[in-house]
């Protein structure tokens, strides 16, 4: 039997029973639509996330004081929380990183103690201010007004999640009250923005922040610590963000390390806990690791999906054989081998598998289009899963079909022309 024939004679038989088969590849539909749709809005939310970390931090390097790594979850873990956040990275440090080749600028970062800020009558409780550099906000960061300026007291920058919360309208111009346990503060509100570069959070500042600079408010009320190189009390910082070239981000953040690890005052003040050095390579590694993982997993579903359509295809070709013994019979009369009779028995259930793939490929795709719209991330198509689900779908053809061909081809051809 040529293989031409053979498809013929499959199709043939296929489209004699539409119903039964168009029942039959639903299941095969379902399951491969299933790991399409996950696939593709999975990768899509993957590729968003990723995208916008890189967009917003692609050329920074992190230092935190203490034993602080990124976990399999992706997020940070404090391996001592003793150590976690001690004061340890000095002006004389701050000074010496700016230094090193491939360092483009220093943020470090701070908190001063505060009560609350009051504005318009309004009181907001809030324990602290974030004090950082003029550097740490650009262009696209600031909403309204500018930047501070370092060295000037008396002016803030507020978060919008900080103009959020009051109820009349902040604006720029405006002048808020900043309440310590010894006194109060005037201030002036210069901008307004969506984040600062130095955090972690590089989505935005989600907690209402007001922004001061480091000069003077964190070197006259922050924590000290003595520089062993400078032999004198010093400002000290739990946590700096520096900005390098982004071709040499990887070599910058070598020569960070070193410095840090060998000759700072950092090291001296930590002892043996050390200081961690995490670039943005580091925290998007485990950002994909973490939804990679999630793509698998609800991937599965559709999988499960697969098993439930692979039944199916075994039972209709079970049925089929049952139901064609006389005309396996009178082909096996007129010389169709054993292996001819299986092949066509096998040729019909790839066909439903791959009518399955053909069908659930662009159906999941239309889905998963529709998801990645509806949440507003751009829609990514996964290549490797269509892959995957389309020899899924032929597989799933040939396996279920294995038995039941195999079983036609042992139909004795005597008794398959008696059978009624």
């Amino acid at each position: 039997m040529k293989l031409r024939d053979g498809l013929r004679m499959a199709t043939r038989s296929l489209t004699g029973h539409r119903l039964r088969s168009a029942l039959t590849v639903v299941g095969i539909v379902i399951g491969i639509a299933t790991v399409i749709i996950f696939a593709s809005f999975g990768t899509s939310v993957q590729t968003d996330v990723v995208s916008e970390f890189e967009s917003t931090s692609a050329s920074e390097i992190f230092v935190v004081t203490g034993d602080v790594g990124i976990g399999d979850d992706g997020g940070f873990f404090a391996g001592s929380l003793d150590s976690f956040a001690l004061p340890a990275v000095t002006t004389y440090d701050i000074d010496q990183l700016r230094n090193i080749d491939g360092v483009e600028s220093v943020l470090p970062r701070g908190s001063v103690d505060i009560t609350a800020v009051s504005y318009s009558g309004q009181t907001l409780v809030l324990d602290s201010l974030t004090a950082t550099t003029p550097a740490a906000f650009t262009e696209e960061d600031i909403v309204s007004g500018s930047a501070f300026k370092s060295g000037v007291s008396g002016e803030v920058v507020l978060s919008e999640s900080a103009v959020e919360r009051f109820d009349a309208n902040v604006t720029v111009g405006d002048t808020i009250t900043v309440n310590r346990e010894d006194g109060s503060e005037t201030v002036t509100v210069v901008g307004i923005a969506t984040q600062a570069r130095g955090g972690f959070g590089s989505f935005g500042d989600f907690s209402p922040t007001v922004y001061v600079p480091t000069d003077p408010y964190y070197q006259e009320s922050g924590p000290t610590a003595t520089s062993a190189n400078q032999g004198v009390d010093q400002p000290a910082y739990r946590q700096v963000t520096l900005v390098a070239q982004p071709d040499e981000v990887s070599d910058t953040r070598k020569r960070v390390e070193t410095y840090l690890n060998e000759s700072s005052d950092a090291t001296q003040v930590l002892g043996d806990v050390g200081i961690t050095v995490q670039s943005t390579a580091d925290l998007v590694d485990g950002i994909e690791s973490v939804l990679t993982d999630i793509i698998r997993l609800v991937t599965g579903i559709g999988v499960l999906a697969l098993f439930v359509g692979a039944f199916g295809i075994a039972n209709i070709m079970l049925v089929s054989v049952t139901e064609r013994t006389k005309e396996i019979g009178i082909m096996k009369a007129n010389g169709a081998r054993n292996r001819e009779v299986m092949l066509l028995f096998l040729t019909e259930a790839v066909l439903l598998g791959l009518a399955g793939a053909v069908v659930g490929v662009p159906l999941g795709l239309a889905v998963g289009f529709g998801a990645s719209l509806y949440a507003e991330v751009g829609f990514t198509v996964p290549y490797i899963w269509i892959a995957i689900a389309s020899a899924m779908g032929l597989v799933t053809g040939i396996i279920s079909g294995l038995y039941p061909a195999w079983r036609a081809a042992r139909v004795d051809p005597i008794d398959a022309l008696r059978y009624e």
